[in-house]
């Protein structure tokens, strides 16, 4: 019964029978217009002919034209439209007759005048224009009765029942069309809707072999470069970004394995590793499925939310990516694998080119930043890893830095004068003390004293490990102190090795 009510929950048979109903609406709308409209439509166009024949009648008396002349153009009206005319003087004397009958009733007609005036079509000074039925053969007609400008009468009648039978033909004909349209417009339904539906079904199992780990599947791009052309390119950037990534992790995993051969202490720290990263990778993947669902169900019809669910997607994928390579480097600092590109260089342009380059963080947290150094400190290491030491430390100085004493503000200070030939760096915010039992427990991986692990900073819970891990293969001392009003963080460097 399920599968019954899902099939025909989908997105064919709902896009058929929108189609078929329209159709069905457009017919049934096509005969009641046809009903309603034609008649009057009908009458309305006859009676601009009658005026027309009128204009023409009274135009030839007004140029002089020959009584015969005048009967042979009413004798053309008459044959060639079936009209019944009747034209006399104003003293009743008969001057031409289509038609013997239409005599014998003029009386009934010319007492129709004085008739209430609910069945007039059309009334001005000289013409009148009305339904009438005729007593005497029980017909409607239109009756024209007017003046023309010599004073005589003219008359002027036409039946209406062949418009009646034209309605009743029309409307046979509308059924017949209605239902040979009805076949013909289900045949095209079935075959536009099952050719627009097919790829939406092709990204359903795309998205169904994604879910089970299984990117071997792939779309395959029509000619026409449409909507479902575009999801289902964005589908294949995210298949590939989720297959990198769970390889990346595979891989990292096989590394991780190989470690453990080496060093038998690596058990502990193996499961809890697996432990952090199935956490952290948890909600990216739910994320990612719950917005290829919706893709794949068309939660969202217009482009533009289509876009918004693939670009929620690959930016949960990079996220993983970002997290994977993170671990990797992390692994490979930890365990000693990391060779360092060691040379000369000044700390403190260092220092302000983070600052710099976390401008826009500072002005929208409004805090102060304030440094304590010399224009030039040469100390001894990789520079690209130290900038990641530097700007971990600023950024959590950032995050964490609230007001004190009307005071927000971070200051780095470089101590030149220590034990060792060392340059200690130390970066200090205002704000909350870091409780005494986290103050250790920060250096771990995936630990954050926010046990929410709040997405929205964008933070993984490694920049700490990573610090850990650099100043451990430098053999240099790093540390977090809780201050009076904020807390600071410091790391050693060696001194510029003389050449």
């Amino acid at each position: 019964m399920k599968k019954i009510k899902k099939r025909y929950n989908s997105i064919r048979y709902k896009l058929f029978g929108t189609l078929a109903i329209a159709v069905i609406i457009i017919i049934l709308f096509l005969i009641i217009l046809n009903n309603i409209v034609l008649e009057s439509f009908y009458l309305y166009t006859k009676q601009g002919a009658l005026i027309d024949i009128f204009n023409e009648v009274n135009k030839a008396y007004n140029t002089n034209q020959s009584e015969k002349f005048i009967t042979n153009l009413l004798s053309g009206y008459a044959a060639k439209s079936n009209y019944d005319i009747i034209l006399e003087t104003q003293d009743g004397m008969n001057l031409y007759t289509s038609n013997e009958n239409f005599i014998q009733t003029i009386d009934e007609m010319n007492a129709m005048r004085n008739e209430t005036n609910q069945n007039i079509i059309y009334a001005n000074k000289n013409i009148n224009i009305k339904k009438v039925k005729d007593p005497t053969d029980n017909n409607t007609y239109i009756l024209l009765s007017g003046y023309l400008d010599n004073n005589y009468n003219l008359y002027i009648r036409m039946p209406i029942s062949s418009i009646q039978e034209s309605v009743r033909i029309s409307n046979t004909f509308l059924y017949l069309i209605g239902a040979i349209t009805l076949v013909i417009a289900g045949i095209l339904i079935t075959f536009i809707s099952k050719r627009f539906t097919e790829p939406i079904q092709e990204l359903n199992e795309i998205a169904e072999k994604m879910s089970k780990l299984d990117f071997s599947k792939k779309f395959h791009p029509k000619e026409v470069d449409d909507e479902i052309n575009t999801l289902g390119k964005s589908i294949n950037i995210m298949s590939d970004k989720l297959e990198a990534t769970i390889k990346q992790l595979r891989n990292s995993n096989i590394e991780l394995e190989k470690d453990i051969e080496e060093k038998s202490q690596i058990e502990q720290m193996r499961t809890q590793f697996i432990s952090d990263v199935s956490h952290e990778l948890k909600t990216p993947i739910a994320l990612i499925q719950g917005y290829a669902e919706g893709l794949v169900e068309n939660v969202n019809t217009d482009e533009e939310n289509r876009q918004f669910y693939a670009n929620v997607i690959l930016d949960e994928a990079n996220k993983m990516d970002k997290l994977v390579k993170q671990l990797l480097e992390l692994m490979k600092l930890e365990y000693g694998k990391r060779e360092f590109q060691n040379e000369n260089f000044n700390v403190v342009e260092l220092i302000q080119e983070v600052i710099r380059k976390s401008k826009v963080m500072l002005e929208e947290n409004h805090i102060e930043v304030r440094t304590d150094m010399p224009e030039e400190v040469m100390v001894y290491a990789d520079e690209f890893y130290i900038e990641q030491v530097i700007t971990n430390y600023f950024t959590n100085a950032i995050k964490h830095a609230k007001e004190v004493f009307n005071e927000k503000y971070i200051l780095i200070k470089v101590e030149t004068k220590t034990k060792n030939d060392k340059v200690r760096i130390h970066v200090f915010n205002t704000g909350d003390n870091i409780e005494e039992e986290n103050l250790q427990r920060i250096w771990r991986r995936f630990y954050k004293v926010d046990s929410s692990r709040n997405r929205d900073d964008g933070g993984t819970g490694i920049g700490l490990s990573l610090v850990k891990a650099i100043m451990n293969n430098y053999n240099n001392d790093y540390g977090v102190e809780n201050k009076d009003t904020g807390v600071e963080f410091y790391f050693d460097l060696d001194k510029k090795k003389k050449e």
